[in-house]
C-alpha cells in the first residue's frame, strides 16, 4: 500500500517537470526558426541590391571612393526653325457623296457597273426598260400633229370671218367665239409640246450616268427587279474620292490665327497620318473653318483637301492630323528626350543635365516652348552650343562625371584594378623579386 502511494507521488511530479521542458523546447524552437528567417530575409535583400546595382565599385566607384563616369548620349543645342503644329483626330469625308436612284419607275433592265469601280462624271450606270416611255412619246408626237391640224383649220375659218364681218355677213359674236377657238387650240398645242418634252426626258432617265466621278459602292438593287424613285436606297451610292477631304476639330484658341491666316489667302499645310500615327497618308491644305464654335466642347469644326491621288485616303477613314499653323524661327532648340521633370531645386520644373567642360553634369532649369516632334524649343536657361545629356540621365545627379560617346575613361592611379598590367600577369610598376636562396 506505502509502495503504491510513494509510486502514484512519483508520477505526480514527473508530469508537470515533463511539461515544463516540452514547453521550453517549443521556445527553443521557435526562437531557432525566427533566426534562421531572419537570417533569410537579410542574404534575400542583399543578393536584390547585388544583383540591381552590382558591388560598389561596379556601380560606379573608383579606388578612391569616387563616382566612376557614367556613358551616357549627349546633344547640342542648336538655333533654327520649329514648326508650330495643332494635332487633331479627323475622318476622312468624300467631296460629294450621292446615292443614285432612279427617276421614273420601270423594270431595271442592266446594270453596266462593277461593285468599287473608279467611274468618271457621264460613264453609264444602269439600264431602265425604255419600252413604255418609248410609246408615251410616240402617243405625245401625235397628239400634237392633230391638234395642230385643228389649230391650222381654226385660223383659216377665222380668216374668212374677218373677211366677211366687213360685209355684215357674219354676227360679231360668231367671228369672237372663232377667236376663242383659235386661242384654245393654241393652248392645246403648247401642252402637247410640253408632253413630248417630257416624254423625251422621261426616256432619257431610263438611261442612268455617273453624276459626278468616284467610285461606286456595292449595288443595292440587282437587275431584274422593279425600281421606283421613292426606293430609299436607291440604286447605288457614289463617292467623290479625288479630291478628299477630312474634317477635324482643333481648340478654340487658335481660331484667331487661323482666320487671319485664311483671310490673307496663306496656304496652311495638313498632314494626314495613320491611326498608329507613324505612317503619313497624304499632303493636304486647309479649307475652310466652321462658322461657330461648339460651345459644349469648345472646339471647332474644320475641313482640309487632299488630291489623293494614290487612294491612300478612304472615306470615313479615321486618321491622326496635323496641322502646320505656323514656322517659328531663331529658336534655341534640343531634344526633347534631353528633358526631365522633378524637383531639383524644390519645386516642379522641367530642368536638364548640362555637361560641362570637365565632363560633369550640372542641373540646369529650363522652360521649354513649342514641342514639334522629338524637338523642343527653349524659351530660358540654354543656349545654343550648350551640351544636354540625352540618354542615360535616370542615373545622374547633380556634378556626376559623364561618359561622352566617343571619349575613353581616364585611368585611376590609385586604383591598382585599373592599373596596366605587365607581361606575365604582373603588375607594371613592381619590380620582379629577386628568386630566394638556397
Amino acid at each position: 500500500m506505502a509502495d503504491n502511494i510513494a509510486q502514484q507521488q512519483d508520477v505526480g511530479q514527473v508530469k508537470p517537470q515533463r511539461r515544463f521542458f516540452r514547453r521550453r523546447a517549443l521556445v527553443l524552437i521557435v526562437l531557432a526558426l525566427l533566426f534562421i528567417g531572419l537570417i533569410l530575409v537579410v542574404r534575400h535583400f542583399r543578393h536584390r541590391d547585388t544583383a540591381a546595382n552590382g558591388p560598389a565599385e561596379g556601380r560606379g566607384r573608383n579606388g578612391n571612393g569616387r563616382d566612376a563616369p557614367v556613358a551616357v548620349a549627349s546633344a547640342t543645342v542648336i538655333s533654327g526653325d520649329i514648326q508650330v503644329r495643332i494635332p487633331a483626330l479627323g475622318t476622312v469625308t468624300p467631296l460629294a457623296t450621292v446615292t443614285v436612284r432612279t427617276q421614273i419607275s420601270g423594270l431595271l433592265q442592266k446594270i453596266a457597273f462593277t461593285e468599287g469601280q473608279l467611274l468618271r462624271k457621264g460613264d453609264f450606270l444602269a439600264q431602265i426598260d425604255p419600252g413604255p416611255y418609248e410609246a408615251a412619246l410616240t402617243v405625245a408626237k401625235g397628239t400634237l400633229r392633230r391638234d395642230q391640224a385643228l389649230l391650222v383649220n381654226a385660223r383659216l375659218d377665222l380668216k374668212r370671218y374677218e373677211g366677211m364681218i366687213k360685209e355684215d355677213a357674219v354676227a360679231q359674236q360668231q367671228l369672237d367665239t372663232q377667236r376663242a377657238l383659235v386661242d384654245q387650240y393654241e393652248g392645246v398645242v403648247e401642252t402637247d409640246e410640253g408632253q413630248i418634252k417630257s416624254a423625251e426626258v422621261n426616256l432619257q432617265y431610263t438611261h442612268i450616268v455617273a453624276p459626278i466621278g468616284g467610285r461606286v459602292g456595292l449595288r443595292q438593287v440587282d437587275q431584274g427587279n422593279y425600281v421606283t424613285p421613292a426606293d430609299a436606297n436607291g440604286i447605288v451610292v457614289l463617292n467623290q474620292l479625288q479630291p478628299i477631304t477630312v474634317l477635324f476639330t482643333i481648340p478654340e484658341d487658335n481660331v484667331p490665327a487661323l482666320s487671319a491666316a485664311l483671310r490673307a489667302h496663306k496656304s496652311l499645310k495638313v498632314e494626314a497620318y495613320d491611326k498608329a500615327n507613324h505612317t503619313r497618308l497624304a499632303d493636304g491644305t486647309l479649307l475652310t473653318l466652321d462658322n461657330a464654335i461648339d460651345t459644349t466642347t469648345g472646339t471647332i469644326k474644320l475641313r482640309a483637301q487632299f488630291a489623293n491621288a494614290d487612294g491612300a485616303l478612304f472615306a470615313n477613314q479615321f486618321v491622326n492630323v496635323s496641322l502646320l499653323r505656323e514656322t517659328l524661327h531663331d529658336q534655341k532648340i534640343m531634344p526633347n528626350s534631353a528633358v526631365h521633370r522633378g524637383a531639383p531645386k524644390g519645386a516642379q520644373a522641367n530642368f536638364v543635365y548640362l555637361v560641362k567642360p570637365d565632363s560633369t553634369v550640372s542641373v540646369r532649369i529650363v522652360t521649354l516652348g513649342v514641342v514639334d516632334g522629338d524637338r523642343v524649343s527653349v524659351l530660358d536657361g540654354l543656349q545654343p552650343g550648350d551640351v544636354v545629356v540625352t540618354e542615360g540621365g535616370d542615373q545622374l545627379r547633380d556634378g556626376a562625371s559623364v561618359l561622352l560617346p566617343g571619349s575613353k575613361p581616364a585611368t585611376n592611379p590609385g586604383n591598382p584594378l585599373s592599373a596596366p598590367r605587365a607581361p606575365g600577369g604582373k603588375d607594371a610598376g613592381q619590380k620582379p623579386r629577386r628568386p630566394a636562396s638556397s
